[in-house]
């Protein structure tokens, strides 16, 4: 069963909508810090973290801890970050490139958009389901 109880998509959406909310809250980071000297950018590994949601059959997987002692489970909260290397040209030891921030952030943004307009038919055709179709 899916973290609201009622479609897997639902979750998986939501999943990569807080992803996505997470990577604006990056890129914005790094875009701030482009004057630091010895900043280094951040990502999310966005694929990896995607793959970490969802299975083979599209079902969310979640790790349990089964005893204390053992090592906890990985979870999206905490997505695994790449840091960037800064480019041969870069005098202070910055890895920000203006350029390449600006078009994640409108690459994330068009992405987002389109992840929230899916979740939201989505949950426009529950809402009609449910209805009886009288909405």
């Amino acid at each position: 069963m899916s973290q609201f109880g009622v479609d897997p998509l639902i979750s998986g959406l939501h999943t990569v909508l807080n992803l996505r909310a997470k990577q604006h809250a990056l890129t914005a980071t790094n875009l701030a810090n482009i004057d630091t000297p010895g900043y280094h950018a951040q990502v999310i590994n966005f694929e990896n973290a995607l793959a970490q949601a969802i299975g083979t059959n599209g079902e969310s997987l979640t790790m349990s801890v089964s005893n204390p002692d053992h090592i906890s489970a990985t979870s999206l909260d905490t997505p695994e970050i790449l840091t960037l290397d800064p480019p041969d040209w870069a005098q202070n030891d910055n890895s920000v490139v203006l350029e390449r921030e600006n078009a994640r952030m409108a690459e994330n943004s068009l992405l987002y958009r389109g992840v929230a307009k899916g979740l939201s038919t989505k949950l426009a055709m529950l809402k009609y389901a449910a209805s009886d179709g009288r909405g």
